[in-house]
């Protein structure tokens, strides 16, 4: 049996009632010309159950039993049953977005089964706009989430005249993929080069270099405002709270060209005007629920150390961003975060592959104790949410015809971190994914009517008129 890394069976590790550790993602389809959303939902249907030939990554389950440590390792199992994994689903009229929201949001509330391959897939007709949505789970222990987007981008053609549409599963996909398959570790991690004696000098050697890469970022955090350090506490607000295990997902695009221009004008990146929407959105939200510290929020931001030779699996490091929450100007703000992230980068770029992941692991190493009774309740958070930006496909993308119209992140909500923001880009839309937890984020929706007022302002500052 295949040795599970660490770094895939921490996600396993982690997981609970409460704390679900399956990422997802929810794309919808426009029916090509004469067909209905209907016939299309079938047509996919029937193309995914017909699929039988499986990828040995949608065929790994955690070999049985776990230790008290957790699964090392994986078994793939020879016959998937389709009828459980491949699902078919019509939503109640008058079917609008928030019937199809909904659905999503009680089905990614539910725990995968381990006595399984970890992945569902859900196709939703019904939609009174006459799309065709597609709702994906698969669990972080297998791919994280530049690893599923490929996945997707794979399976579809840029020509709309392509009818070679398949399943994602399909292994005839990893070989016409222009990235090559990785059956190898790719992860420059501990988990993945110890058990290599031939290495080991070598890691060794890593492992001692972090200690003056450690003292470089403590150096860092005392000497520069700009760098929002993991040595000092973040605020303690209603999104670093112990929760349960109902989620709502919440969901809107916004056009590439409105936060395009902005990055333009001002010489700043796209992910800058991102995370500074999500700055301004949440400060007006916990106004909103009278919850607004004194501090700014801080937020995590996964970054990929993907590269063209790595399609899947797990390879992502993190900063830490100063959100400036604390700040109602929208030009100041912006002027923190666009500093904030720009000397995160900077020490990140200062470490080698393995201290940079390390310096991420150790930015999220709290988590792995959050599930521990009362260390939500006693310890400082180091940080307030997640906000990852995974680059989609640059080109309009089709399945048989059929027009991807939208790929939302469905992520996960983790003990103490009630709210994780996700963002997909494709051809021409920015595409928000929000995920929190039900009962302790109340009206999450009104994030999305705050994220509209943040980019009008942020246009605003750029001195662009609508």
């Amino acid at each position: 049996m295949p040795y599970m890394p660490v770094t895939e069976s921490m996600f396993l590790l982690a997981e609970t009632r409460e704390q679900p550790m399956h990422v997802g993602g929810l794309q919808l389809f426009v029916p090509r010309a004469g067909q209905s959303g209907t016939e299309l939902a079938e047509e996919i249907f029937e193309t995914f159950q017909g699929c039988t030939d499986v990828r040995r990554l949608f065929r790994k389950r955690p070999a049985s039993p776990a230790s008290l440590f957790g699964y090392a390792a994986w078994s793939h199992d020879d016959e998937i049953d389709f009828d459980y994994h491949v699902r078919r689903a019509v939503l109640p009229r008058p079917g609008r977005i928030r019937e199809l929201l909904r659905y999503v949001s009680l089905n990614h509330s539910a725990l995968l089964d381990r006595t399984r391959p970890m992945w569902e897939l859900h196709i939703v007709d019904g939609l009174e706009d006459g799309r065709v949505a597609i709702y994906t789970k698969i669990h972080h222990s297998l791919v994280d989430g530049v690893s599923a987007l490929r996945l997707l981008e794979n399976s579809l053609s840029t020509d709309p005249d392509d009818r070679n549409g398949t399943a994602w599963w399909d292994p005839r996909l990893v070989r016409r993929s222009r990235k090559p398959s990785s059956s190898g570790s790719r992860i420059p991690t501990l988990s993945a080069v110890t058990g290599l004696v031939g290495q080991a000098v070598g890691v060794a050697g890593q492992i001692l270099g972090a200690t003056p890469a450690a003292a470089r970022v403590a150096w860092t955090a005392v000497t520069d405002d700009d760098f929002a350090s993991p040595f000092v506490p973040a605020p303690r607000t209603m999104l670093d709270v112990s929760i349960g295990s109902a989620r709502r997902f919440a969901a809107q695009q916004w056009p590439m060209e409105r936060l395009r221009a902005i990055a333009t004008t001002l010489d700043i990146t796209l992910n800058d005007v991102i995370v500074a929407m999500c700055g301004g959105a949440l400060r007006s939200y916990l106004i909103d629920r009278d919850d607004l510290p004194d501090t700014p929020l801080v937020a995590a931001i996964p970054v990929s150390m993907h590269t063209d030779d790595a399609s899947e699996g797990n390879l992502v490091t993190a900063i830490l961003a100063n959100l400036a929450t604390d700040q109602p100007d929208p030009e100041r703000r912006l002027a923190t975060v666009v500093a904030s992230t720009r000397k995160a980068k900077q020490v990140i770029r200062g470490l080698s592959p393995l201290q940079a992941l390390m310096f991420g692991a150790a930015a999220f190493a709290p988590l792995a104790l959050a599930p521990v009774p009362g260390f939500v309740r006693y310890t400082p958070p180091q940080f307030n949410l997640i906000i990852s930006n995974v680059p989609g496909p640059s080109e309009q993308l089709y399945w048989n015809g059929a027009r991807l119209d939208g790929a939302y992140p469905v992520s996960i909500a983790m003990e103490g971190l009630a709210l994780n923001i996700t963002i997909t880009t494709t051809a021409d839309q920015v595409n928000f994914g929000l995920i929190g937890a039900r009962k302790e984020l109340p009206s999450l929706q009104r994030l999305l009517t705050h994220l509209d007022t943040a980019l009008e302002e942020l246009e605003k500052v750029a001195g662009i008129v609508g």
